[in-house]
């Protein structure tokens, strides 16, 4: 079981690095203005972060086994739509129904797993080793995305379709439906479900479009969303079967992995952006190239699952947390010096420092994000996770291209921009750090 929810986990992780890489590609296939390109990206993005919530709790209600089956199914049929697109506007409405699905099936995997394993060591190994498999398929869809987007752009998503329609049969056999798989109440909040998406999808559009759109249009897209999550609160507070018991959010602990996650996942989607801008447009280097260089990030596949147990175990979540954080902001700060004419071994410890980063950090938050939270919430408190790091993304990406955009030409301006992931890093280290405190 845990076998195919890490092959799910890995599907979405190279689904998104391997797309990313083929983006010039389909823009040259697809005749696609520099808006439209962005909006295959911003799709998938608005689907994911706004439907999340509501895919963790509908994964409580009406079954995670039943839920993670059905849109992994709805995810295979859309990214071979995708593939198939011979048109732009298809191929974003494919990505957007993709993000949804994906909305769905991850906190619904994640669950599963937070509640078929025993809260405690045997739980922890099983969420590190579900992690890394996450982190390896981002790291590893970077260099299958250059390596098929050369052949042809299409076989970027059909990649993805044949290995889902794989876990889909895998997953029909080896994940038992339980009878404690649905909770007893299962009424809907359809109205704390219909305000909450729209106040994280106009927030994530507002971060996403703010470096591509005028700033009243952004201010009011924010706006709008905040003025959606204030009603959010208000119907939660009055409803019998609430979306998100507000009591959730009582857990220091939990708050403080979102938070931090949001903040870990804003430095490192910035960083990235930064990084694979400066070795194309200012190096010159192929994407191919770019992303073997980045592949060394990829070391947390290898270290979540053997090295981060043994630590935990050992210090503690809290410990381990605040040490991968501060091993980010080293990596950052240690690519800094870059020029013109760098060569790579000068930029490779970062890359591998990283790697060490998100395997001690990433799956730990996971834990504490999960840990203690009842088996009838299970989904929700995944939901969470995911949105604050996939909005956590949107938001840095945002913040590092804002910073470009205005900073000076050339390789000052790379530098410049290396101050947001730094910042990230460092104050998600120190919101942490009050865990530690906790602890002792």
């Amino acid at each position: 079981m845990l076998f195919v929810l890490c092959g799910a986990i890995f599907l979405e992780g190279i689904d998104v690095a391997m797309l990313n890489v083929a983006l010039p590609a389909i823009r040259a296939d697809l005749g696609l203005s520099t808006g439209e390109l962005q909006w295959v990206v911003s799709a998938y993005v608005l689907g994911y972060g706004g439907f999340m919530l509501a895919g963790g709790r509908a994964a409580d209600l009406f079954g995670r086994r039943r839920m993670f089956l059905v849109w992994l199914a709805v995810f295979l049929v859309v990214s071979a739509v995708g593939g198939l697109a011979g048109e732009g506007w298809l191929l974003i409405v494919a990505r957007f129904v993709a993000g949804v699905a994906a909305a769905v099936m991850t906190p619904a995997g994640l669950s599963i797993i937070t509640t078929s394993f025993e809260e405690g060591p045997q739980r922890n190994r099983a969420l590190l080793v579900y992690s890394g498999t996450a982190a390896g398929g981002f790291s590893l869809g970077l260099v299958l995305g250059g390596l098929l987007s050369a052949v042809d752009w299409r076989l970027v998503l059909f990649a993805p379709a044949v290995l889902a329609l794989i876990i889909l049969v895998l997953g029909v056999a080896f994940i038992p439906a339980t009878p404690r798989e649905r909770t007893a109440d299962r009424r809907v909040d359809v109205l704390g479900a219909v305000t909450i998406t729209a106040a994280i999808v106009l927030l994530v559009l507002g971060v996403e479009r703010s470096t591509h759109v005028s700033a009243g249009w952004t201010t009011a897209t924010v706006a709008a969303g905040l003025a959606f999550a204030a009603v959010f609160v208000l119907v939660e507070r009055r409803s019998a079967a609430p979306l998100v018991r507000l009591g959730l959010l009582r857990s220091g602990a939990l708050v403080r992995a979102n938070l931090a996650g949001l903040l870990f996942a804003a430095a490192f989607f910035g960083f990235q952006f930064i990084a694979v801008l400066y070795l194309q447009e200012l190096r010159g280097w192929s994407s191919l190239q770019t992303s073997l260089a980045m592949l060394a990030i990829g070391a947390d596949a290898v270290l979540a699952p053997t090295l981060t147990p043994r630590l935990v175990e050992r210090f503690g979540n809290a410990k381990v947390i605040v040490a991968g954080l501060v091993l980010a902001v080293v990596s950052y700060a240690l690519f800094l010096p870059i020029g013109t004419d760098t060569v790579y071994l000068a930029m490779f410890p970062t890359m591998i420092v990283l790697g060490v980063a998100f395997a001690l950090a990433y799956g730990p938050l996971t834990i504490v994000a999960t840990d203690g939270v009842a088996e009838r919430e299970q989904g929700l408190a995944g939901g969470l996770l995911y949105t604050s790091f996939q909005f956590g993304a949107a938001l840095g990406l945002a913040a590092c291209t804002a910073v470009l955009t205005g900073a000076s030409v050339g390789v000052d301006g790379y530098r410049t921009a290396l101050v947001v992931p730094i910042a990230a890093a460092a104050v998600a280290a120190v919101i942490s750090a009050f865990g530690l405190r906790v602890a002792r």
